[in-house]
């Protein structure tokens, strides 16, 4: 054999510490597999309680079954932005948020709709008008009033529904001397409305232009009572200007007020002088005396 003749090349062996990394890699994933199972399995990836603060008209219990979800449920299996979804679906609700609390604390804020008016219903019950229109069930007793009684609609008006929505718009402040409203449509003005105040006026305006007027209402009153006017009819359209009020007008609206205090659970009767709440009713008008039939002359004979 020749001496030049090559020897042929072993093969190289990788290193060992490549084979022991893949190993350690896969071990790693093989017990975070586990524990994921595990976690998943445990009390603490499940919903352990549900919090709800910001509702005063409805029942948390309500709000809890609008999320659709429970205590026991898989933590991360629904969104927050889900159940946000979900609650804001309600007739009274305005806004929710949803933070979630690990381990397991679902936590939900709402604002409702503020309520607007009060109104009585068909079986006789108080109810509270929220600005959405919905309407929630009152517990005995009487109305408040720090707001407008609604008497006259019907429901499903979308008139009302504006009126609702305005009202929410409106500072509770500026409606502090509104004790009733009620639809006075027209031809030029479907949206017509007609507010009695306290302070013994009767306003017809229109739902459209209520936002603007009423804040110029309480200034035109107190000039009109500058003046010594302290009753009477105010229109408050495209022109401003006050009326006085007819004899039967009048009587209507003295009726309508003792009304709104019967449903507001006045429990003294109104005098001629002062209601409830402490404001001037106006002066029935005094009938003119007739006038005196003057002595006969007495014929003396002659």
């Amino acid at each position: 054999m020749s001496e030049d003749r090559k020897v042929p090349a072993l093969p190289v062996t990788k290193p060992r510490a490549r084979t022991n990394r893949k190993l350690l890699v896969f071990l790693f994933i093989f017990f975070m597999t586990i524990l994921i199972i595990l976690f998943f399995q445990s009390s603490l990836s499940r919903i352990s309680a549900i919090e709800v603060e910001g509702n005063e008209l409805m029942a948390s219990d309500a709000i809890g079954q609008a999320s659709q979800i429970a205590v026991g449920d898989r933590f991360f299996a629904v969104s927050s932005q889900t159940i946000e979804q979900r609650i804001a679906k309600l007739p009274m609700i305005k806004t929710a948020a949803v933070k979630k609390r690990f381990p397991g604390i679902i936590h939900i804020t709402v604002q409702e709709f503020p309520k607007v008016a009060f109104q009585i219903g068909g079986d006789g019950k108080k109810q509270a008008v929220l600005a959405d229109g919905a309407v929630v069930q009152l517990s005995s007793g009487s109305i408040p009033l720090d707001m407008p009684i609604l008497t006259g609609w019907t429901d499903g008006d979308p008139n009302k529904a504006a009126l609702c929505k305005v009202l929410g718009e409106i500072p509770e402040s500026a409606l502090s001397d509104i004790s009733e409203i009620k639809p006075d449509p027209s031809e030029p003005y479907p949206d017509k409305i007609k507010l009695y105040t306290r302070s013994q006026f009767e306003v017809y305006t229109t739902i459209a232009y209520l936002p603007e007027k009423i804040d110029n209402l309480p200034a035109y009153i107190a000039s009109l009572q500058e003046d010594h006017i302290t009753n009477g009819v105010i229109k408050m359209l495209e022109v401003e200007y006050h009326a006085p009020f007819e004899p039967n007008e009048e009587s209507k609206t003295e009726t309508n007020n003792q009304t709104g205090q019967k449903a507001a659970g006045s429990s003294s009767s109104p005098t001629p002088d002062s209601n409830k709440d402490g404001a001037k009713t106006s002066p029935k008008p005094t009938p003119k005396a007739p006038p005196k039939s003057l002595p006969k002359e007495t014929v003396r004979p002659s």
